[in-house]
């Protein structure tokens, strides 16, 4: 133990219910502060609303599909998503 002899001066039982609150104390001010500077923070212990995912699948169709050697606007897209 690191800080054995701190407890020759100060007794367990006063010593250990002291850091624990310390540390009970501590945990509720940074709760406080999260809550009073953050405002998804009331907002997600109210269960508020999740904000929905979208996601677009481009798929061709035979006809945007082009001839070998030319360069389509779906394979632009492709590849800008791809390098993403």
């Amino acid at each position: 133990m690191i800080n054995s002899k701190m407890w020759l001066v100060v007794k367990p039982s006063v010593g250990i219910p002291l850091m624990l609150g310390g540390v009970v104390v501590a945990a509720l001010a940074v709760h406080t502060a999260i809550l009073v500077s953050t405002t998804w923070y009331p907002a997600f212990l109210q269960g508020g609303t999740r904000a929905a995912r979208t996601s677009e699948v481009v798929v061709p169709s035979p006809a945007q599909v082009s001839e070998p050697g030319q360069t389509s606007r779906v394979a632009v897209l492709a590849r800008a998503s791809d390098a993403q």
